[in-house]
């Protein structure tokens, strides 16, 4: 029997696209080069959620409900992608500088 995986479509939520946005036009300021290279890990991480959304650990803060939501680190650890899964659906809600305080942080929730 052939091991069939699972795949999950990933919805983007538009505030998180026009975030995204603005920060890669302000780092495309500094580094056209680092813009990109952002932009790709984080097309990279938001794809390996379609195979794989449950390999992160849950994202758990006091303002969010236990066990919802997870968390996937990239840009050396600097950025995170908050995401839940809902049956066949990863829905991204925030993505995240890491060096920055979680009250900025959580804008979206």
């Amino acid at each position: 029997m052939a091991n069939v995986e699972k795949t999950y479509q990933v919805v983007i939520d538009p505030v998180v696209n026009e975030r995204m946005a603005e920060h890669m036009e302000f780092l495309a300021r500094v580094s056209e080069e680092a813009a990109d290279n952002l932009l790709e890990e984080m097309m990279a991480g938001v794809k390996s959620l379609q195979k794989l959304p449950f390999r992160n650990p849950f994202y758990n803060r006091t303002y969010l409900p236990l066990d919802k939501y997870r968390s996937y680190l990239f840009g050396d650890g600097r950025y995170r992608i908050v995401y839940q899964v809902v049956g066949k659906f990863v829905f991204v809600d925030d993505v995240q500088d890491t060096r920055q305080d979680e009250d900025k942080n959580s804008k979206v929730f």
